[in-house]
């Protein structure tokens, strides 16, 4: 009797999650690293897809999962785009895409698996949940953040240049920043 009463609810939950897709007009994915030990470089990635199943009731996220199109990078500088999507960092041709797999949450904090360059670790970041709410159409939107930072070398973006003083032209930590508005799909 108890099995049967675990399954039922493992099923009805599953039965309220909803799937959304994401607003690109109201999200970003983006990042900043240290240039020259003195100021910060700014950059976002335009392409990227997510699934996303979401329980409105529990307020939980049943699957986070997502993709970045590497190519999509943007820092406002052709000539330093094109040098992030050669073999000295990302190597686009053959790392085409960045990967992210939610595991778990526990409150404010969010474990998933990031992919680079086939390198994957787990990686802590900080979350929000900002919840759902009807747009003035009657769609249900959902919005959350993550927050983290991470060391570059450890995901194979390796490049070393040094400054005559001895600091690095990029340093080696990367706060990466992820704001995500989606739209709730509708049943066909």
């Amino acid at each position: 009797m108890k099995k049967i009463l675990l399954i039922v609810l493992f099923l009805s939950s599953a039965v309220f999650a909803s799937t959304y897709e994401v607003d690109m007009a109201h999200s970003k994915v983006g990042f900043k690293v240290k240039h020259m030990m003195i100021s910060n470089v700014y950059g976002s990635f335009a392409n990227y897809d997510a699934t996303i199943d979401y329980d409105e009731n529990s307020k939980k996220f049943k699957t986070l999962d997502a993709n970045i199109e590497v190519s999509s990078i943007n820092t406002e500088n052709t000539d330093r785009d094109k040098h992030l999507k050669s073999a000295e960092f990302f190597d686009t041709e053959k790392f085409p895409t960045i990967g992210f797999k939610l595991l778990s949450i526990d409150k404010n904090k969010a474990i998933g698996e990031l992919s680079i360059k086939k390198i994957t670790k787990k990686v802590t970041f900080d979350f929000q949940n900002n919840g759902t709410v009807k747009d003035p159409w009657g769609n249900t939107r959902l919005g959350f953040s993550l927050e983290t930072k991470i060391n570059r070398k450890e995901f194979g973006l390796i490049s070393n240049k040094l400054l005559e003083t001895g600091g690095l032209v990029v340093g080696d930590e990367v706060a990466i920043t992820v704001d995500i508005e989606a739209k709730k799909k509708k049943k066909q």
